[in-house]
């Protein structure tokens, strides 16, 4: 594999707690042990991977920290990341004032067991070919394997790694040294808001635990050992692997039971883990359609619940954490159920028996929507599919964004201190001087975005769920669609002379093309902006913003130590690319189509990041950043139930000198 067809980036797990700092107004804390120095099995890799300490850098200790590595997903900060006795360490606070970070702190002291991610740009990787030996972290490993020599430490995210037991490679690759944990104390009291207390198992309790639990699957031999003998043997490691393939093909054939001999042979041949074959022979069990019993399972919401979002084609995975897997199985039975037989069903759960469909239907429905089940569960199924929708559409503008919360509808006036603040020289007579004292004001306002949709008497009669649970799906790709549209607009239309030469953020002609010169160019731009003294503002660029036809270019500036440019004159090819990993490449669809004005597929741009000093914000109603819906009674012998789905936000510029604009031509 050639060095530019590797994975830009890597995300490994790491084990964290959450506690509470002080009082009941105190802001949660977490600390995690992210990294020892090992092998890991990481997914885009066909070997193992080794991350080299000495190359690792850190960005900034102020990390953020996410939800799913979703960068519109907030929760908090790290305070200090640090690579100390040959681990990588971090703490902070969960600090963002959003959905996300208030279910992350819920849910852990309810007790859900949270793991952490850890996300790394790539800048050098090199392979290590079998046969070869090399030393890395003070340890000797032997090839094929990758060691990653310089990498960037980004991000943290929380991460729900019980959600999707079949995936667990997806999200990020576990180290093979990583320390487990376990509480500390079983006699101490959880009276505190510490969500878990760990400490680190033995080596021997390490290894024993791997041995018993299921192997991940893989494409590539998993590596067996704990940690790395100074000294490897390669025979006591062969009897390793053979032995942990004994015990996988032994526990495969204990979960098949001889009942399901494809599966069993598909699972020895492409070195699936229990977990994946446990759910196989569970699918292979359902039946495949309402199975005659003598008695009828008791229905309950859960049930009801699932059988209307496997009509709406929702993921299986969340379907399986939200409802359970009792329901889940149940549901699958009344797989491709239409409306009339599932208004039924809701009936039936409260002993009640819906009329025949017969005539106008006009009975049918009023006796339908009388009962307690079926209008909650269709609302929220709906909510559940429109949050779906909301999540498809792309949401790059998170990223160069500042997020922000107002509490009504009018005007709201942002206000930032300016002059001079820096400290001065205390005299003989011990006087301290007055700092000077101004302000800038930048203003948004937040509007109202919604739609509305029925399950009328037509649709009732077409007896089409699948059509109906499709819907809210569509209206949340609206409504994401509604603020991705409103905030590249803006950014387009230039409001104001927002870019400007008077505001020293634009910039024009041949030498703007994305190139290594045209990128020093502008990065030079943005850091000679100044206070409104006149000094310098000594904020840093953090975001390359590129349309969709220079993605490619914009990922080789930032991934490349040299580059061949054919149009720089007089330089030796290939040249050295002194931007590489310095910023993170953003790509929107929007920038370079003809539908809106200002449109450019040349034009690129540097951002801050906004937290520190915000180009363009996007302000929402009491921090409510997602669609809701709500039911609302109708006339059912006309229109049958009606839902409506709004959204409140507003989009406004703000500091020019938090981006930077270069025309890319002439």
């Amino acid at each position: 594999m050639k060095k530019n067809e590797l994975p830009q980036d890597i995300k490994f797990e790491c084990t964290l707690k959450i506690e509470a700092a002080g009082g009941d107004d105190s802001v949660p804390r977490f600390n995690m042990v992210a990294y020892t120095g090992g092998e890991m099995i990481i997914a885009g890799f066909d070997h193992p991977v080794v991350v080299d300490l000495a190359g690792l850098s850190i960005e900034r200790q102020n990390l953020p920290i996410r939800l799913d590595h979703n960068a519109r997903q907030g929760v908090g900060h790290t305070e200090r990341v640090a690579i100390e006795g040959g681990i990588v360490s971090a703490e902070g606070l969960i600090s963002r004032d959003t959905s996300w970070a208030r279910d992350v702190i819920r849910s852990g002291k309810n007790g859900f067991p949270w793991q952490a991610s850890i996300g790394a740009r790539i800048i050098e990787a090199e392979f290590i070919p079998p046969g070869n030996q090399v030393q890395v972290n003070g340890r000797t490993f032997a090839g094929p394997l990758y060691v990653v020599r310089k990498s960037i430490l980004k991000e943290i995210s929380f991460v729900d790694s019980g959600a999707d037991t079949n995936t667990s490679v997806k999200v990020a690759a576990k180290a093979r040294e990583e320390e487990q944990v376990q509480e500390k104390n079983q006699d101490e009291k959880v009276a505190e808001e510490s969500v878990t207390k760990t400490e680190t198992p033995t080596e021997n309790e390490v290894q024993h635990e791997k041995e018993q639990e299921p192997q991940p699957e893989q494409t590539v031999p998993e590596k067996i050992e704990a940690q790395a003998p100074k000294q490897p043997d390669p025979v006591a490691q062969m009897r390793q692997r053979i032995a942990i393939e004994t015990r996988r093909i032994q526990a495969i054939r204990q979960i098949c039971n001889g009942e399901y001999p494809e599966i069993e042979a598909n699972a020895i041949e492409s070195g699936w883990d229990t977990s994946r074959c446990e759910l196989e022979v569970l699918r292979a069990a359902r039946p495949k359609a309402p199975a005659v019993k003598t008695s009828t399972p008791q229905l309950d919401r859960n049930i009801l619940l699932a059988t209307a979002a496997l009509a709406g084609q929702a993921d299986e995975a969340v379907m399986l954490k939200a409802y359970g897997e009792r329901a889940l199985n149940e549901a699958d039975r009344y797989r491709g159920i239409g409306i009339q037989e599932f208004f039924r069903l809701c009936a039936r759960a409260e002993g009640r028996e819906l009329p025949h469909f017969a005539g106008t239907g006009t009975d049918f429905i009023q006796a339908a929507f009388s009962t307690l089940s079926l209008p909650g569960i269709l609302s929220n199924v709906a909510n559940k599919m429109l949050l779906e929708g909301y999540n498809y559409v792309e949401d790059v503008w998170w990223q160069i964004c500042k997020i922000a919360t107002v509490s009504d509808f009018k005007q709201h006036t942002r206000y930032r201190l300016t002059d001079d603040f820096k400290f001065q020289k205390v005299g003989a007579d011990g006087e301290l001087k007055h700092g000077k004292v101004g302000e800038q004001t930048f203003s948004n306002q937040a509007d109202t975005h919604g739609i509305m949709f029925s399950l009328t008497r037509q649709t009732i009669i077409n007896d089409d769920l699948a059509a109906f649970m499709d819907v809210p799906r569509r209206l949340g790709m609206g409504a994401a669609e509604a603020i991705a549209e409103a905030v590249w607009a803006l950014l387009l239309s230039n409001p104001g002379s927002f870019f400007s030469s008077g505001n020293k953020n634009y910039a024009a002609g041949a030498d703007t093309a994305l190139s290594i010169d045209g990128l020093t160019a502008a990065e030079l731009l943005f850091l000679d902006q100044t206070k409104p003294n006149g000094r310098p503002l000594a904020i840093a660029p953090r975001y390359l913003l590129v349309p969709n036809a220079l993605k490619v270019q914009a990922q080789l500036l930032m991934s490349s130590l040299k580059l061949n440019e054919t149009t720089t004159a007089n330089k030796p090819k290939p040249v050295d690319n002194p931007h590489a990993g310095k910023f993170e490449v953003a790509v929107s669809s929007y920038l370079g189509n003809a539908a809106f004005t200002g449109n450019s597929t040349k034009a690129w741009y540097l951002f801050a990041d906004p937290n520190r000093l915000a180009a363009l914000e996007v302000a929402f109603l009491n921090g409510v950043d997602r669609p809701t819906v709500e039911r609302a009674e109708a006339d059912f012998n006309t229109l049958g139930i009606q839902f409506r789905g709004f959204i409140d936000f507003g989009v406004r510029e703000q500091d020019p000198r938090g981006c930077v604009k270069m025309k890319g031509e002439a």
